[in-house]
């Protein structure tokens, strides 16, 4: 379709602006395309500079657009969402109807670290599947989860797709359902292997998470995940309690 000058009305111009600027970049543009310039939506659509950056400004902030210092403003990655909730990570992605794939960067039987033997409550010398994975959501790198199965519980779990749901083979092939967990969340800097896969820099803010995973009373996994903040993003719904009057 092509650009119209905008026509002063109710809707004040950066707000007309800004509707047809997301409009473009969440359905016609990808993410990294290069946005047009300034100068040309102040052509295209017959406006000031001042309503151009406040429309530009307001896509930035809401995190549809990124600018980049001399080279121009282009389409943001789209971010995940989740919610606090137990779910996989492939049931989260195609619930946003995003394409979920795997790498798994090593799959083998270890010796657990001290903090995985706290975790699931295991016995001396009880070993552990160690496995890393990467994640990613329509191609795009997201997070990082290096996770630890109990071997006793899961035999042979290695031996599986490790490249689908886990929870899914725990479920088909070993007849247990991950049904709780216990997990912490907080902000850190990712370190340089970290950084490397989730393709950002060293430092770059991200999301750490510590997760138990349990069957029942049985914990099975300890996994320790980095999500990438500008891909990623929580979400929860907050009630207060209810007080009960008190008669004195």
């Amino acid at each position: 379709m092509m650009p119209v000058h905008l026509r002063d009305s109710q809707i004040p111009k950066h707000e007309q602006l800004r509707a047809i600027l997301l409009h473009r970049c969440t359905k016609e543009l990808q993410p990294g395309d290069l946005m047009p310039s300034e100068r040309k939506l102040m052509e295209d659509y017959g406006v000031s500079r001042i309503t151009v950056r406040e429309a530009i400004g307001q896509l930035v902030n809401d995190g549809h657009l990124v600018r980049v210092r001399g080279k121009g403003t282009f389409v943001a990655s789209r971010t995940v969402q989740s919610r606090l909730h137990l779910a996989s990570f492939s049931e989260e992605m195609r619930a946003q109807g995003l394409t979920p794939t795997t790498v798994v960067l090593f799959a083998r039987l270890e010796n657990p670290s001290a903090a995985t033997t706290r975790a699931l409550g295991l016995a001396d010398g009880e070993q552990t599947y160690h496995v890393k994975r990467l994640r990613l959501a329509d191609a795009e790198p997201v997070s990082v989860d290096d996770g630890w199965f109990r071997a006793a519980l899961l035999p042979g779990l290695i031996d599986h797709d490790l490249s689908k749901s886990v929870y899914e083979a725990v479920q088909i092939h070993y007849g247990l359902t991950i049904d709780r967990a216990e997990q912490t969340v907080k902000a850190t800097a990712a370190d340089s292997d970290t950084a490397t896969l989730l393709g950002t820099k060293r430092g770059a803010p991200v999301l750490y998470f510590d997760r138990v995973s349990f069957s029942g009373d049985e914990p099975l996994e300890h996994t320790e995940s980095w999500y990438r903040c500008d891909r990623y993003q929580l979400s929860m719904e907050v009630e207060g309690g209810r007080r009960t009057s008190q008669r004195r």
